[in-house]
């Protein structure tokens, strides 16, 4: 087995400590194992730099595998790598969608004894990458309101053991009251499918299927397939909100005659501002905005059968 670096998060707190931990005793009694901990974008390339041949292990949720990818993409070394994945975030939802086990010590047999395959990335027109899903409306409501109360309630307790995580449910509770309505021109490979006159709800771009900690809001998304799965949600009446989100819990959401459900290589959003979300990472607001796949962009171990989907 080649040799590891396990790339963490400084910022984890006492119980992702001791999952890792649980993970790097596995991973240990067959490799040697590198663990180096960051905390910024400057940390993290220095590290990446003295990487050498060895495989990049993510030991952290979705916001630091985003990080990592970035990186190494930034580097131009990103189809070079080999990455693994060891989910200690409270979504996790790339390992959901691709099976890896959330368990830290079954992920780290994932790691050692799994299939090493490619996947791909997401790219949008300013060189960002997407690595899971990026959603617009709602869902990005939800992730702003979210990450303000995520802020407030890590004051409340004592350094790594505050009220935080608490911050994320609260905001999908208040999007989920007060859902936006943004009249948005969306484009798949060049065919408009929605165009101003028709408000909606969101629009969700998916190589990966699920977001928010599970949630199957891009049912087909497969980082695997080379396509982009679109959701475009026109519920924005009061009852069709409130059916919409009803459905999504079932992961029945895209049967809804107000839902468009397409695939593509290319997507483009435009029109009013709208804020994004893209793997948890918050931008705008935007007027305009274009992702495309990237075929085979990088290598990972995955489990040698899909238990996620």
């Amino acid at each position: 087995m080649d040799p590891l670096l396990v790339i963490t998060n400084s910022g984890a707190g006492t119980a992702d400590e001791d999952n890792l931990e649980q993970a790097l005793q596995v991973l240990r009694a067959k490799t040697s194992v590198e663990v180096a901990a960051t905390s910024n974008p400057g940390e993290l390339d220095g590290v990446l730099h003295r990487a050498g041949s060895r495989r990049v292990l993510v030991a952290g949720g979705d916001g630091s595998l985003h990080a990592v990818v970035t990186a190494l993409h930034r580097r131009r070394e990103l189809d070079e790598r080999v990455l693994g994945l060891i989910p200690l975030g409270t979504g996790n939802d790339f390992a959901r969608g691709t099976g890896i086990p959330l368990d830290p010590a079954d992920a780290a047999r994932t790691v050692l004894g799994g299939e090493v395959r490619t996947v791909d990335l997401v790219v949008d027109e300013l060189g960002g990458i997407v690595v899971n899903n990026v959603h617009i409306g709602a869902g990005a409501q939800a992730s702003r309101r979210g990450h303000r109360w995520k802020e407030r309630l890590g004051a409340v307790g004592v350094g790594k053991v505050n009220l935080g995580r608490l911050g994320y449910p609260i905001g999908a509770l208040l999007a989920a009251t007060q859902p936006p309505e943004l009249r948005l021109r969306v484009e798949v490979d060049g065919v408009v499918v929605n165009d101003l006159d028709r408000p909606v709800l969101m629009v969700a771009v998916g190589n990966g299927s699920r977001v928010g900690g599970g949630t199957e809001l891009n049912p087909d998304a497969d980082p695997e397939d080379g396509r982009l799965d679109v959701v475009v949600s026109r519920s924005v009446g009061p009852l069709a909100k409130f059916g919409y989100v009803a459905r999504l819990r079932t992961g029945s959401h895209t049967e809804r005659d107000d839902v468009l459900h397409l695939s593509g290589r290319e997507v483009s959003v435009s029109g009013e501002d709208f804020w994004c979300s893209a793997d948890g990472e918050l931008s705008g607001p935007e007027r305009r905005r274009t992702w495309r796949i990237e075929r085979d962009a990088f290598s990972m171990v995955l489990p040698r059968e899909r238990r996620g989907r």
